[in-house]
């Protein structure tokens, strides 16, 4: 099924950017979670387009209504389908595409794999798909608050990096807030930084390009043993999810790839004591050893790369390899990274919602 996602929590995701709507439909869910509508919306709001100046114009209120799996404030344990309507649709704004490829796009893919493809704003490939995780993963989220893995599991993701701006690394060291990520429309927690990263924002914008980043996501509370020990490791899962989600380009945990430049003696995470338990000095590891999580803070980075879409002229073929001009136009993000937090984060709790379900179902429930 490949536009399903997760083994025992699962979600398929539905639609096109500019179709009538998009959705999802989350199976696997367990009964008598109180669920509210107005969790949901609070997670796609946070992902909505036209919320600051620094985004897409586009004005889509990304108003969710569950048809399905919840009942008088619960859910039932049967399959739980949402669906938000499209509003602000403009498909005349992508009338070059239909015979133009778009430079690092996904047109020419499309139409290679299956011989016809929406052009209207990417239709399967636009990030308006991700609607749909973002609905899934708030309920996912709830169940991890709620004490699902032992006790509740928080989830943040935040910028570090936007082009070449990088966050300090040290007043990045602990785990921010929300209201912290959430305090500029960039989500970075470092103030100075998040301004210079807008700006450079803005003025990619009025040259009619765009820019990528980098989000860092962290999970605490997370108890050791989730993941398998080989083709399902927790990191490989994680992965997966956040490869996924468009315009991803670079996936690394722990140290990631700057841990190849140290030594085994320097790497190594030395083991202690600790409240009662089994801890890590340091995290290089990133919370996961051997494809399980090993109880420290889970942490890890994605790189985005910049939007393909740019408002400038660009060389390009049509669809009958013929050399053309392809002039830029419709509404998009000089930089997708902000609005990819809650996706990031949603993803995450797909991933670790499922992982303990199959935990459970192999292990039984966790006892401390």
């Amino acid at each position: 099924m490949p536009s399903t996602f997760g083994k025992l929590f699962t979600v398929s995701t539905w639609g096109e950017s500019h179709g009538p709507a998009v959705g999802a439909v989350v199976d696997g869910c367990p009964p008598c979670l109180p669920l509210d509508v107005a969790e949901i919306q609070a997670e796609l709001d946070r992902r909505r387009p036209g919320q600051s100046d620094i985004v897409t114009p586009r004005k889509e209120e990304d108003r969710v209504e569950i048809m399905s799996g919840v009942f008088e404030g619960r859910t039932t344990g049967t399959p739980i389908a949402m669906f938000v309507r499209n509003a602000d649709q403009r498909p005349g704004a992508y009338d070059e595409m239909r015979d133009k490829f778009r430079p690092s796009h996904a047109d020419f893919t499309y139409q290679a794999k299956f011989g016809i493809r929406d052009h209207r704003g990417g239709g399967r490939s636009s990030a308006r798909e991700t609607i749909g995780r973002v609905a899934a993963g708030a309920i996912a989220k709830k169940i991890l608050a709620a004490g699902a893995a032992g006790h509740a599991v928080e989830i943040r993701a935040f910028l570090t990096q936007v082009h070449d701006i990088v966050a300090p690394t040290d007043a990045l060291a602990r785990f921010p807030t929300l209201a912290e990520v959430e305090a500029t429309a960039v989500r970075c927690p470092h103030l100075p930084t998040a301004e210079k990263m807008i700006e450079r924002i803005k003025a990619v914008r009025s040259e009619g390009d765009s820019v990528g980043g980098v989000i860092e996501c962290r999970v605490r509370g997370l108890p050791a043993g989730l993941g398998e020990p080989v083709f399902d490791r927790l990191e490989a899962d994680l992965a997966k999810a956040m490869l996924s989600l468009p315009a991803t380009k670079g996936f690394e945990i722990g140290s990631g790839f700057a841990g190849a430049a140290q030594r085994g003696s320097e790497h190594n995470d030395t083991f202690l004591s600790r409240d009662g338990g089994v801890h890590t000095l340091t995290n290089r590891s990133g919370g996961v050893q051997g494809g399980i999580s090993n109880g420290e803070e889970i942490v890890f980075r994605v790189a985005f790369k910049p939007t393909a879409t740019i408002l400038r002229p660009q060389a390009t073929v049509d669809v009958q390899g013929v050399a053309t001009e392809l002039i830029g136009r419709g509404r998009h993000d000089p930089c997708v990274v902000p609005r990819a937090v809650p996706i990031v984060e949603a993803m995450t709790a797909l991933v670790l919602v499922d992982h303990w379900m199959r935990q459970s179902a192999q292990c039984g429930v966790f006892k401390f």
